[in-house]
């Protein structure tokens, strides 16, 4: 009753035993959109990737003992990536643990700091008569005083129960974060009742408000205004969540310097992205004319290692960070967090800019910039087939208005280095940016998502999360496409000694699977290509409508690709 009244709709069970009675109460209720995901892991990137797309919590139900274990790399991305997953984690009652019964561990508090809300809820009064000797009920003197006082007691257990649950909902709703639930079964957990025994009080849904500090906002104004260089460095965004009013009015300004990922789904003409592209090539002296005097940040966590290194030894004097939420140090020099949303604070902010500082610092950086794509587009001419191009002829034939997911590592990396169509809506697990779940997360984007989704990842990222193709609701124009290169290729452009038997066992972790037999398992349509013309011949049909979700697997060589990746930074200076 309470997931009904907070609108939460998507629930993604895991078989198990001690989680049937919600499983009962959950799917036998038309008002939920059930799924049944096997595995907890990819049940819980599942969930984010409806989550994520959404923006509303959706709920992950397990049994107890380990498997509410397996939704911790999903929930701490959850955490980190701000998305609103509700842990429904079933559990024995408290007599029942630590005593050697199976399927039992210390559930209380299991995610840590990872969830923004946790709780244990309590067993009904029949249940709490069984637990330890101190919560025992005292003795009456007759029946009825028993008898009211027992009522008493369960409607303060119930009255509990119900405001924890508020509370957690609310809570994940408005913070945009993942909450848990610990919920003790005692047997029996089949029956049903043809009516609810309890009827749960109405709460208020509570609704997120925004206070402006107008101090705060006035104190920047002068120092804006004053600045010659000033840098906006913008994360993970959801695509147009940023006002367009408020980017034409950053891009106006000569002083302002616009660096977007390709998860940040910001464009226009005078915005930098590809920052690698632009920050890779360059000498000291280049380096000092970027540093700005202002750096400000807002959305989500920054790919771009080569941007990090570059504030962190080149800091700005100020840097302020928008965020309703959290602010972090991720440059060691953070001097403001404005608590708003960004188009709150740019409604606010950026009408009392009166006038810009002159300046050149946007155009020289844009003249480079295109100094750069030319040189981009004249390398590809120059390199044999590889990971580079087969990065290049994926991201080109990407359907018009359709959502891309990324997988983590070199897949997020690669894609990067690419200027992507505005009409292409970017997704990636980059809030602990690991490997494990990218595919149950692209395939739980694609079941709710209104765009047609098409997943690119790396081998090693593919074989990991397997798993997410035993799934029984991958729509039909669902695709994947697996660069395999034959094991971590991206671990050879680190440094260290390569084609040894210990890197290519510990660090690439060579191998000579492909994902044909997978395809074949999970009813996917399966294509391969292995160079420019198969790959090409590939992609021309890869995307037309079929009766089944497809994989297409491209086959690159694994000593050619960090050599190729290499140069590329060279041959762009």
């Amino acid at each position: 009753m309470l997931c009904k009244a907070h609108n939460i709709r998507h629930i993604v069970i895991s078989p198990g035993s001690r989680n049937a009675p919600l499983t009962i109460g959950f799917s036998h209720d038309d008002f939920f959109n059930c799924y049944s995901i096997v595995d907890e892991r990819c049940a819980a990137f599942f969930a984010l990737g409806i989550a994520q797309q959404l923006k509303q919590p959706v709920a992950v139900v397990c049994t107890s003992g380990s498997a509410l274990l397996n939704y911790y790399p999903a929930i701490s991305e959850a955490y980190y990536s701000h998305v609103p997953v509700v842990v429904l984690s079933a559990d024995r009652p408290k007599h029942l643990i630590d005593i050697g019964d199976g399927q039992t561990i210390k559930q209380k508090n299991v995610y840590g700091d990872h969830v923004i809300y946790s709780t244990n809820l309590k067993l009904d009064l029949k249940d709490e008569q069984k637990l330890s000797s101190d919560e025992e009920l005292p003795i009456f003197k007759n029946l009825e005083q028993k008898f009211e006082r027992l009522l008493g007691i369960q409607k303060d257990i119930q009255s509990y129960n119900e405001s924890e649950i508020h509370d957690a909902l609310t809570l994940s709703h408005l913070n945009s974060g993942p909450v848990h639930l610990n919920i003790p079964f005692d047997e029996p957990l089949y029956e049903r009742v043809e009516e609810l025994t309890i009827n749960p009080k109405p709460f208020k849904i509570q609704k997120r408000i925004e206070k402006i500090d107008n101090f705060e906002i006035k104190s920047g104004i002068d120092v804006w205004q004053s600045a010659k260089r000033k840098m906006i460095l913008v994360g993970a965004l959801q695509p147009n969540s940023i006002e367009e009013k408020w980017l034409q009015e950053l891009a106006d300004d000569d002083s302002v310097l616009v660096f977007t990922e390709t998860t940040s789904n910001l464009h226009h003409q005078d915005f930098l992205p590809g920052i690698d592209k632009i920050i890779a090539p360059l000498n000291e002296e280049d380096l000092n004319d970027l540093k700005p005097d202002i750096l400000l940040t807002f959305g989500g966590l920054i790919v771009s290692k080569k941007i990090k290194v570059f504030l962190r030894n080149f800091q700005p004097k100020q840097h302020w960070h928008i965020d309703l939420h959290r602010a972090n140090d991720t440059f060691f020099c953070l001097s403001k967090h404005f608590k708003l949303t960004p188009n709150t604070f740019f409604s606010a902010f950026l009408p009392q800019v009166t006038h810009h500082a002159k300046s050149v610092y946007k155009t020289t950086w844009l003249a480079v910039r295109q100094k750069r794509r030319k040189l981009h587009e004249d390398y590809l001419k120059t390199i044999p087939f590889s990971d580079f191009i087969a990065f290049s002829l994926v991201i080109k034939s990407i359907p018009k208005q359709s959502q891309l997911q990324v997988g983590n590592s070199s897949a997020i990396r690669y894609t990067q280095l690419f200027q992507l169509r505005k009409d292409i809506k970017v997704f990636c697990n980059r809030g602990t940016s690991g490997i494990d779940g990218s595919t149950s997360t692209a395939i739980g984007a694609s079941v709710v998502s209104k765009e047609r989704v098409t997943f690119i990842t790396g081998d090693l990222s593919f074989f990991y999360d397997s798993n997410a193709l035993w799934n029984n609701y991958i729509p039909k124009n669902f695709r994947i496409i697996v660069l395999n290169n034959g094991g971590g290729g991206i671990f050879r452009i680190l440094p260290g000694h390569k084609n040894t038997e210990n890197f290519d066992t510990y660090f690439e972790t060579k191998h000579h699977l492909t994902a044909v037999q997978l395809a074949e398992m999970y009813d996917f349509e399966y294509q391969k290509a292995s160079n420019i013309e198969s790959l090409d011949n590939t992609l021309d049909s890869f995307f037309n409508a079929s009766k089944r979700p497809k994989l297409l697997e491209v086959f690159t060589p694994s000593t050619l690709n960090d050599e190729i990746l290499l140069n590329y930074f060279n041959f762009i200076k």
